[in-house]
């Protein structure tokens, strides 16, 4: 079918097996070593900032610190939510975002001509409920997320204590190998022991920037061996093993609640998406009772009644483990 040169044939596969050559040869070299400078936040800070302590005064002002670590907002709980949910931007930003956001509501609903005092409750709860509920999602996620990391952080802190390196050695490992947000976490910690924190108040103080549920039981190990000692990594060894259990226990009831999952779900999106083809499809349907007060509270008696079926079908395809 295709008159093909054979010395033009010769060429092309000696030019793509030298491309696959040199690409082979940066993955091998070069690629890992630009992996280990930008696996985390606070790897990436160490190329342009030579000194740990500025980089550990940054990561702790990013995540709604002080630069000596304590809480920047009068308001404790707020400052804990959006501390311990990771959020990227800095909490001024995020204040003057969640402003705008009421702001552009209130002016929508008031231009749609409903009532004050609707409009009012709505930008409440655009101002207040969603950044709330926003944050809390956060930080389950970023809770999960580290939960997963988290057995093989200590596995690699069992390995370097079997090596023969102290425990502040073995935690400065996990913050160099390690991605976000355990990396960062685990290096905010070497960094607070090397500037005079002793362990276990630097893994207190990581306690408390987190919040997983699984810490609490290693830094409770960490500390009852630095006080009385014992062989810690035969008990983090464990400790792994038992996290790795009750992950894989959590994943395995996921599975199987996965149609109750979806089929809420799809209880749930059913009236809003029909409601929105209708809207589309004959946008009088409603057009006739829309304004009439029945209407309204029958669709705020619905709306409770559909907040109220979703959280009891949450509650039965979610178990605590």
């Amino acid at each position: 079918m295709f008159d093909l040169d054979p010395l033009t044939l010769v060429y092309s596969f000696a030019a793509i097996s030298t491309i696959l050559f040199v690409e082979a040869m940066y993955l091998l070299f070069f690629s890992t070593a630009s992996y280990k400078t930008t696996v985390n936040r606070r790897m990436r800070l160490m190329q342009t900032e030579p000194n740990r302590e500025n980089i550990l005064i940054q990561l702790r002002r990013e995540r709604s610190m002080t630069a000596t670590g304590g809480y920047s907002l009068k308001l404790e709980s707020f400052n804990r939510l959006v501390m311990q949910s990771g959020l990227k931007m800095s909490l001024k930003k995020f204040i003057w975002v969640i402003v705008a956001v009421a702001a552009v509501a209130f002016i929508g609903l008031l231009w749609q001509g409903f009532d004050v005092i609707p409009v009012i409750g709505a930008t409440l709860a655009f101002g207040l409920v969603f950044p709330f509920l926003m944050l809390s999602m956060m930080r389950r996620r970023r809770h999960k997320k580290f939960g997963a990391q988290f057995p093989d952080a200590i596995d690699i802190i069992v390995r370097s204590l079997k090596a023969g390196h102290p425990v502040p050695i073995a935690i400065m490992m996990v913050g160099r190998e390690m991605a976000d947000p355990i990396g960062s976490e685990f290096g905010m910690v070497s960094d607070e022991i090397t500037y005079g924190a002793n362990l276990e108040t630097a893994l207190r103080n990581l306690y408390f920037r987190v919040g997983q549920e699984d810490l609490p039981l290693f830094v409770t190990a960490v500390a009852i061996q630095g006080s009385t000692g014992g062989n810690l990594s035969e008990i983090l060894g464990n400790l792994s093993a038992v996290i790795r259990q009750r992950f894989k226990m959590r994943r395995k009831i996921k599975a199987l609640a996965a149609e109750g999952r979806f089929s809420a779900i799809i209880l749930s999106a059913l009236p809003i998406v029909m409601f929105i083809v209708l809207q589309g499809m004959a946008p009088d349907f409603y057009g006739s009772v829309w304004h009439e007060e029945l209407t309204k509270i029958v669709l705020a008696c619905a709306g409770a009644w559909m907040v109220t079926g979703n959280f009891i079908m949450y509650q039965l395809v979610n178990f605590r483990i």
